[in-house]
């Protein structure tokens, strides 16, 4: 298996899920279309607001921002933020995948190691700068 894979795998697979579930974690939050669900987060979070806004919720507050997303949607940069960080924590996830499955890998094992040296011989990419002269600064 090539290198990376479960990275790029991750990275899509979290950019993609973030969106699909964003507005099924808000519902889930009470922030509907309907407004927010008595009982709920959402109804916890209105209540904690208001009392230290002296009785209102402020506008362009966190609460206002979820009711809104909850009631009309995602808009644009919204959606893209969101995939964003589920693309991020996509990458962290696949890259440790990526990460403790070559290091359970052994060299025997025909896979292709990725050293981009040109030469097939098990070696790594290290350089033993004595016997190469051209190298070796003058």
């Amino acid at each position: 298996m090539k290198r990376r894979l479960f990275t790029i795998i991750g990275v899509t697979t979290g950019a993609v899920g973030a969106v699909v579930l964003a507005p099924v974690a808000l519902t889930m939050a009470g922030f509907t279309s309907a407004g927010i669900a008595a009982g709920s987060l959402g109804a916890s979070m209105m209540s904690s607001a208001a009392i230290a806004n002296g009785g209102g919720v402020a506008a362009g507050s966190l609460v206002a921002v979820l009711q809104s997303a909850g009631a009309a949607g995602l808009t644009a940069g919204a959606t893209a933020a969101v995939a964003a960080v589920g693309g991020a924590a996509g990458a962290v996830i696949g890259g440790a995948v990526d990460l403790f499955s070559r290091s359970k890998r052994r060299p025997s094992d025909g896979d292709d190691d990725d050293d981009d040296d040109g030469d097939d011989d098990g070696e790594g990419t290290e350089m033993n700068l004595l016997e190469n002269k051209e190298l070796m600064p003058k």
